[in-house]
């Protein structure tokens, strides 16, 4: 596992129905993130990777899109071309643990609403809360309270928001860059905490999965 490259990963939606919608993607790796967004069809400033990145020491890739069945393309290429090539796990918080979780639940349904194809085939999976919820002494259970607990700086003072319900406002009424940083704070969040756990824990303290779904499309 060590010799795997951490890609964290979340999701922005407009809520928790089955009839609710993805609003922006995020991976965050060392070297930078990669993000998309879904305006559904709202106008977006032309600038807007720019602006965000203004607010950043490492640089964010972002691409938009007018609806989610566009974003979801964008994001099974961009898997393919390049994570799907490196010696990578995706590492998600509370995205998909053995309870439930959110993050994989959620895309699996808008996938199946769209039929489009399953991005994450052949990729190993950690879900970083599960360690911190039993390796760890923390008294929060969430990302930004287990983060704050631990690292306390960062990636948190880029986060527009202090609840993440504020994304759902924040989106509706076109405050796309907002969302975004609020995406990317959360996934360098995420891959900070699994740089800390990676270093305090011992392998077996890890519950790795496959994503390979059973029957393949490609």
């Amino acid at each position: 596992m060590s010799t795997l490259a951490t890609i964290a990963f979340d999701i922005e939606t407009t809520g928790f129905s089955t009839t609710d919608q993805l609003t922006v993607v995020g991976f965050d790796a060392e070297i930078g993130s990669r993000v998309f967004l879904n305006t559904d069809g709202s106008a977006c400033a032309a600038d807007i990777e720019q602006r965000v990145n203004e607010h950043l020491a490492t640089p964010v890739t972002l691409s938009v899109h007018d609806d989610e069945g566009a974003l979801l393309d964008a994001v099974k290429t961009f898997v393919d071309a390049t994570i799907a090539q490196r010696d990578v796990k995706l590492v998600a918080y509370n995205g998909e643990t053995w309870k439930g979780g959110f993050d994989l639940p959620f895309l699996r349904t808008r996938l199946s609403h769209h039929e489009r194809e399953w991005p994450f085939a052949e990729l190993p999976y950690i879900d970083v809360m599960e360690v911190f919820s039993s390796r760890f002494n923390t008294s929060e259970n969430s990302l930004t309270g287990v983060y704050d607990e631990l690292v306390a700086s960062g990636h948190g003072t880029v986060d527009p928001f202090g609840e993440s319900s504020e994304a759902v406002d924040a989106w509706e009424t076109g405050d796309f860059e907002a969302v975004v940083l609020h995406n990317v704070a959360d996934i360098r969040r995420t891959r900070a905490l699994m740089d800390i756990a990676e270093r305090y824990c011992s392998k077996s303290d890890f519950s790795m999965k496959s994503l390979d779904p059973v029957i393949s499309e490609g």
